[in-house]
């Protein structure tokens, strides 16, 4: 890697992860709550609607969120089945009501035996002193869509919004939401409230505009995307920070949004 772009990705990595980056981004809705459930279940949910235009998937997030009285840690927990009602005509892109409701089912029934989401992307990883140690978090990614999907009456479609590296997936929007709940700075927009995953396992979020600069600096040579692209991706990065390396995610989404290259 040259020290033009070592010095590129980190000029950028410090002007975008900055608190004015949080308006205008989906990492906006959760930084609407203090509570851990409330930022994760909203985190969860923003990074999940997010593809299409910024300002329209916070809408929809807003929209979404004042369903649940923009309390939805208390509503997943105290609803009642005649409160669901609200949901049957939210919609964004194809998710729809009939996900909406999955999710709602899920997190209730989640966190009615966990205290913190972090707990379902820990099945499977090699636990060293408490702390799990795997290269990557693929096998907690893929264990958390078993764990996502274990309740009985679960609708087949809603499988296409949460991704799995079984299916060779990037899966750009989960580890863009773990990229959110595990990093740790003193920046203000990552919220770092996840302790057991380490930074040095997360996979950069590889989207349209992360590819595209991404290819053009060089820092990925396959030819299409999927989770081999991601992770190719992440351990070019680690070559300029092994321990968090996801943080030049800001520096690659930046220049995309900039229109760099």
């Amino acid at each position: 890697m040259s020290q033009l772009v070592v010095d590129l990705l980190n000029e950028k990595y410090e002007l975008f992860n900055q608190p004015n980056f949080i308006p205008h981004d989906p990492i906006s809705i959760p930084h609407q709550f203090s509570k851990k459930q409330d930022i994760e279940i909203t985190g969860f949910i923003a990074a999940t609607l997010a593809w299409g235009q910024r300002k329209t998937i916070i809408n929809k997030c807003n929209e979404l969120i004042g369903l649940m009285d923009n309390a939805p840690f208390d509503f997943i927990k105290n609803h009642q089945d005649s409160d669901l009602k609200r949901f049957l005509a939210f919609k964004h892109r194809t998710f729809n009501a009939t996900d909406t409701l999955y999710f709602i089912e899920f997190f209730k029934d989640f966190y009615a035996k966990n205290d913190s989401l972090e707990n379902a992307f820990l099945v499977g990883l090699t636990v060293a002193g408490g702390v799990p140690h795997d290269q990557n978090i693929k096998v907690g990614l893929q264990n958390f869509q078993q764990i996502f999907f274990s309740l009985d009456d679960y609708p087949v479609r809603t499988h296409k919004h949460v991704a799995t590296p079984a299916r060779n997936s990037s899966c750009k929007r989960i580890n863009m939401f773990l990229r959110w709940m595990v990093r740790k700075d003193n920046k203000g927009v990552d919220f770092g409230i996840w302790n057991k995953i380490k930074t040095s396992q997360l996979v950069c979020p590889c989207d349209v505009h992360v590819e595209r600069v991404a290819r053009k600096l060089g820092l990925i040579t396959r030819p299409k995307v999927d989770w081999q692209t991601a992770v190719e991706l992440t351990q070019n990065l680690k070559q300029l920070d092994p321990n968090d390396p996801v943080k030049y995610d800001f520096a690659l989404f930046g220049l995309g949004v900039e229109g760099y290259l």
